[in-house]
């Protein structure tokens, strides 16, 4: 009764299409234009993708520092050889574009040699003044440069680290852009429109290549690379798919059948995309390839069937019929499961990993629905197939493969166990070499020109990812006085000394260039004033506000009550952040007593840092959950203990053996790579379910004949497997191609996962099943599923209630 209801529904399902062909692609249509509609409202992300949830204590402290001292990704650092700066041709030049950058809406503030602030005493009016370092009329004049040169270089500590290497001699200015629009499209036009134009111009006068970083330009020029890569990875999708398509079925028609399918796939993505008012991040940018990739073995099916279905018979219209009848509720399971794969990333707890869960889950079941009703209407519009196209059924080569496998699965199942069971303790002791990273740009695109120059300012600046430490002194003004100024110059030498840090900047850089001001600009007595001094020094310090130019409003608030310090870190420590951190706080416990000061560390490194441990840590649990929830499936469509087993273990040895060989070649578990393992689970289990469902069907019709049924089952879904998995291993090494790290990351794991997926899945199960099901004699011993997803016979299909042939 379950089987003739299921039957009849997709029976039901089949004649609707057929008979109502007009109706159902105008839906289609209409659908399309009004999911179209919605691209206006798809806009790209203009902030790093935080992996932390909201109520996570480390995004309750960045986010806290935040309002307190703004948002700290605001500086794009230029820079270039101070040897060849310092003469006349490339400091005019140089003058220019930081002028021209200066002059800027979108600008506060700019420091760069020519530009320079330097203090001044004005013993008067007891107060700093900010002057000019250089003299605008004798920046032509070569002597004059390389005297300040030298000054630079030896007179002024306090910029050491910020504008110079006194080592290497490189030079840099410092552009502080408004705030308010780091986060925001007005960053993306600064950075392309003035600032790109204005360095290449610097570089026409001088021949001189100036280096460009900072969180805004890194950001701006990574967000410009995935645009550029989105229609790249659509295009070579659809390509490489849809000549695999052709050269399987040797069909024009139907492979622009199937390329007409994905395409209206990838624009319901962007409408969906629009719809619920996502951003296009480096995940959702992969969406639209994704359907290319999952949809075209959803048409390869299908179209199996179909040409299965054509060679019994030879009559179209009950080929299309019995396709969808057949087939439909198989099919329909393999997208769920496809799309659980997906779904699990909503457990994360996290908004870029939910969004990329839902778009992508959503896209594939609509991808369903659009196969299972244009490749009938479709097929039913053009001539039946000839005997080349359906020729592939008895493909010599493919056969033989399928031949071998079954061979070996018949009389050598203890091998394949034994190579599994191998595999299963080689991938152990790889995922005990496992590491994580904490990188912020290891998976930008190496290759661009903005990443060079992130390991230039590396190179000579030790880092250009921020760590901030907050200092609450738990009364207003508290950090001024000298005591406290004397305990953060203390826990800045501590710091300095933990490895892979740079020179720390704080207040206390401040208040040392104000005693060397004091004293006419020694250098010697750059260091913080003594209980004598700073009764006359302070009152210069509190009247040195000028404006946006005040030095100390960067570094302490306006209550007095909060200090910040700012140490930079080379990103390739980024592994090394818990070790790193751990050594701070270690350090600030002993200095800043916890009943009088809080201290708190926090910034971007460490947000993102924190952020892959979650990953890593939801990983499992958003697995255990794929499992579950594929348990649960195949609980209800078999009701059978052992075919849960014989469905979950052949998909979970292909993951293992990936993570196996991540630890080997030394890949880390990142954002990236950590979505391998669901999305790899998901496509994986289809074959399973395909298997499995013909499997059940092949028993009845062969009398429980177990070795006939699996022989069988090779015969028809064997061949779909190996073509979908043939398919998808192409398709997503596609995203090798990428410039983005991470992206070749995925790309690589999944289609390694996958096609070792389609091995496990052509021997392992097959030889599971017929180990657990040995003693298998009859149906009572198989009980009747909830579901049918079985193809159903001829002779059960012709004998349904109101059955009616099309043909």
């Amino acid at each position: 009764m379950v089987k003739w209801f299921s039957l009849g529904f997709w029976e039901l399902v089949a004649r609707v299409v057929l008979r109502n062909k007009v109706v159902m692609l105008l839906s289609i249509a209409l659908i399309t234009v009004l999911l179209t509609m919605q691209w206006k409202n798809v806009k790209f992300s203009f902030t790093e993708a935080n992996l932390l949830p909201d109520d996570d204590p480390a995004n309750i402290e960045y986010r806290d520092f935040i309002r307190k001292f703004g948002e700290e990704g605001n500086l794009i650092v230029i820079g270039t050889n101070g040897d060849s700066l310092f003469t006349p041709k490339v400091f005019a030049a140089w003058t220019k574009m930081m002028k021209t950058l200066s002059a800027q809406k979108e600008v506060d503030l700019v420091i760069d040699v020519n530009q320079l602030k330097t203090l001044s005493k004005n013993d008067s009016l007891q107060k700093f003044e900010l002057r000019e370092w250089t003299d605008g009329s004798r920046i032509s004049d070569a002597a004059y440069l390389k005297q300040k040169k030298g000054e630079l270089l030896t007179q002024l500590p306090f910029y050491q680290g910020l504008l110079f290497n006194p080592k290497t001699h490189t030079v840099r200015g410092a552009v502080y852009l408004n705030k308010k629009i780091v986060n925001t499209p007005i960053r993306k036009d600064f950075v392309l429109k003035i600032l790109v134009p204005a360095t290449k111009k610097f570089k026409q006068e001088t021949g001189l290549e100036p280096h460009v970083s900072g969180m805004p330009y890194i950001r701006t020029m990574n967000t410009e690379t995935i645009k550029s890569e989105i229609g790249f990875f659509i295009l070579a999708s659809l390509i490489v798919t849809s000549l695999l398509f052709y050269f399987f079925f040797r069909s024009f028609r139907a492979t622009m059948v199937s390329v007409g399918i994905v395409i209206i796939g990838v624009m319901w993505s962007f409408g969906f995309l629009g719809l619920f008012g996502y951003e296009i991040t480096v995940l959702t940018a992969l969406v639209p390839a994704l359907i290319i990739v999952i949809g075209i073995p959803n048409c390869i099916f299908l179209t199996n069937k179909y040409h299965q279905e054509y060679k019994i018979h030879g009559n179209k219209a009950k080929s299309l019929q019995r396709v969808t009848t057949k087939i439909g509720m198989a099919t329909l399971m393999t997208n769920i499961t496809t799309a659980i794969g997906f779904a699990t990333f909503i457990t994360s707890n996290n908004k870029l990993l939910i969004e990329f869960g839902n778009v992508t889950a959503v896209n594939i079941i609509a991808l369903f629905f659009l196969s299972i009703i244009i490749i009938p209407i479709a097929y039913s519009y053009i001539p039946a197939p000839k005997e080349r196209h359906i020729s592939h059924l008895d493909r010599g080569s493919v056969k033989g493969f399928m031949d071998w496998i079954l061979e070996t699965v018949k009389h050598n199942r203890i091998s394949v166990y034994v190579v599994a069971i191998g595999l299963l303790v080689i991938s152990m002791l790889g995922m005990y070499q496992m590491r994580i990273s904490g990188s912020l740009i290891e998976d930008m695109p190496k290759k661009t020109p903005f990443f060079r120059d992130i390991t230039y300012f590396e190179k000579e600046y030790d880092g250009v990812m921020p760590v901030e430490i907050l200092i609450d002194a738990k009364r207003p003004k508290g950090i001024m006085k000298l005591s406290v100024l004397s305990k953060m110059e203390e826990f800045e030498k501590e710091i300095a000394a933990v490895p892979g840090l740079s020179k720390p900047m704080s207040l206390v850089d401040v208040v040392k260039y104000a005693k060397q001001t004091y004293y006419n600009g020694n250098p010697q007595y750059f260091e913080l004033p003594n209980s004598q001094e700073q009764s006359f020094i302070l009152p210069y310090i509190k009247n040195a506000a000028q404006g946006r130019q005040n030095l100390m409003k960067s570094y302490v608030d306006s209550t007095g009550r909060y200090a910040r310090i700012t140490v930079f870190m080379r990103d390739d420590n980024g592994e090394h952040i818990p070790e790193i951190e751990a050594a701070i706080r270690r350090e600030a416990d002993q200095i800043f007593p916890k009943d009088h000061f809080d201290v708190h560390i926090t910034g971007k490194s460490l947000v993102f840092q924190k952020g892959t441990g979650y990953l890593l840590d939801n990983l499992l649990s958003s697995l255990l959950f794929a499992f579950f929830l594929t348990a649960l499936l195949v609980a209800f469509m078999f009701r059978s203990i052992k075919m849960i087993f014989v469905s979950l273990i052949p998909n979970m040895l292909p993951l293992l053996l990936t993570a196996g060989i991540m630890g080997f070649i030394g890949i880390p578990l990142k954002p990236s790579t950590i979505l391998v393992f669901g999305i790899a689970f998901g496509l994986s289990v289809d074959d399973t379910i395909r298997f499995l469902a013909q499997y059940r069907e092949e028993l009845k019709r062969n009398n429980w004949r177990i070795r006939r049924s699996v022989y069988a089952t090779f015969n028809d879904a064997g061949l779909s497997m190996f073509y979908t998995s043939i398919v998808l291993f192409f398709g997503f090494s596609v995203f090798m191609l990428s410039e983005f790290g991470g992206t070749v990351a995925l790309g690589g794991l999944v289609s390694l996962t996958l096609l070792c997926g389609m091995l496990s899945n052509l021997m392992l199960l097959p030889s599971l099943v017929l180990t657990l099901n040995k003693g298998l004699a009859n149906q009572q011993d198989f009980p009747q599923p909830s579901v049918a997803i079985g193809e159903g016979s001829d002779e059960e299909i012709d004998n349904l209630p109101g059955h009616k042939d099309l043909s």
